[in-house]
C-alpha cells in the first residue's frame, strides 16, 4: 500500500489514468484503492480531485468504448471469450444476458459495481445495437459515480486511510508474504473447480451433429430452447420442435415429464 500510495504521489493522475484503463480493459488489476487513495491525497492537497476524476473517466470511456466496438463487430464471441475465465461459462453469459434484459441500458449506470458484469456490459451494449450516443450517456454516468464515489470517500476519510496504511506498515515483510500466499491459494483452488466444472461439462454436453443423429435414428427428445429473449430476438433461428420458454420455467415445465424422457437444452 505504501508503495502505491508513493507511486500515485509521484505521477499523480497519471497513475490514476492507468489504472483504470488497465482494469476496465478486463485485467484483475483493481483501480478502487488507487482512487480512494487518490481522494485521500487530494484531501492533503497532493493531489488535484478533479482532474483524477476526468483521467479515471476518459479511461474508463477509452475502455468501454472498446470494447463496445468489439461487441459490435463480433457479436457473442466476446461474451463467450470473457466468461471462459468464469468458473460456470454458460451461467455468465446468461446472467449477463439477463441482467440487461431485465434493466436495458440503465444497467450501465450501475455495471461497475457488480462483479463480473462490469466488462460486459459494455460488448453487450455494442452487440444488441444500442446507439452509440445512448451508450456514451449511461456509461459515462456510471464511470462518474464509480469514479467519484471512492474519490469522494477517500477525501472524507483520509485520516482513517492514513491509519489503515500505517497497519499495513507494521505488518511488514512477513506479513505482506502472507497476504500473498492466501491469494495462491484462493486462485489455485478457484482454477481447480473451474477444472471439474469443465471436466462435468464436457460429459453432459451433446454436439448439433449428435443430436441430429439421434433424431435420425428415431429418438425423439424432449428440446427446450431456453435462450433469454434477448437472444431469441437477435437470432429467432431454433431446432424443429423445440420448446421456448425461460429457464426459470424449468421445474414447473418438467413436472409432467416422463423421468424417461430424454431432455436437451439448447442455450446460447
Amino acid at each position: 500500500m505504501e508503495q502505491l500510495l508513493e507511486l500515485i504521489s509521484r505521477y499523480g493522475v497519471l497513475f490514476v489514468f492507468v489504472n483504470v484503463l488497465i482494469e476496465q480493459a478486463g485485467l484483475p488489476v483493481p483501480a478502487l484503492p488507487t482512487l480512494v487513495l487518490a481522494g485521500a491525497l487530494a484531501a492533503d492537497g497532493k493531489l488535484s480531485a478533479p482532474w483524477a476524476l476526468v483521467a479515471a473517466l476518459l479511461a474508463s470511456t477509452i475502455a468501454d468504448s472498446a470494447w463496445y466496438l468489439i461487441g459490435r463487430r463480433l457479436g457473442h464471441r466476446v461474451l463467450r471469450t470473457v466468461c471462459r475465465l468464469s468458473i460456470s461459462p454458460e451461467s455468465c453469459v446468461r446472467q449477463t444476458e439477463g441482467v440487461f434484459e431485465r434493466y436495458g441500458l440503465v444497467s450501465l449506470v450501475l455495471a461497475k459495481f457488480i462483479p463480473g458484469y462490469s466488462t460486459l456490459a459494455p460488448p453487450l451494449a455494442g452487440i444488441v445495437g444500442t446507439r452509440a450516443a445512448a451508450f456514451l450517456a449511461y456509461n459515462t454516468a456510471g464511470s462518474l459515480l464509480w469514479a467519484g464515489l471512492p474519490l469522494l470517500g477517500g477525501m472524507l476519510l483520509h485520516h482513517m486511510v492514513d491509519r489503515v496504511i500505517g497497519v499495513l506498515e507494521g505488518l511488514g515483510t512477513w506479513g505482506l508474504a502472507v497476504l500473498a500466499g492466501g491469494l495462491v491459494v484462493y486462485l489455485l483452488a478457484r482454477w481447480a473447480r473451474l477444472s471439474r466444472f469443465r471436466r462435468a461439462l464436457r460429459i453432459a454436453r451433446i454436439s448439433a451433429e449428435e443430436l441430429q443423429r439421434m433424431m435420425d435414428a428415431g429418438h425423439q427428445p424432449l428440446i427446450l430452447d431456453v435462450r433469454t429473449n434477448l437472444v431469441f430476438a437477435l437470432d429467432p433461428r431454433t431446432i424443429p420442435g423445440a420448446v421456448r420458454f425461460h429457464i426459470d420455467e424449468l421445474d414447473s415445465k418438467l413436472a409432467d415429464v416422463p423421468r424417461e424422457k430424454e431432455i436437451v437444452l439448447f442455450c446460447t
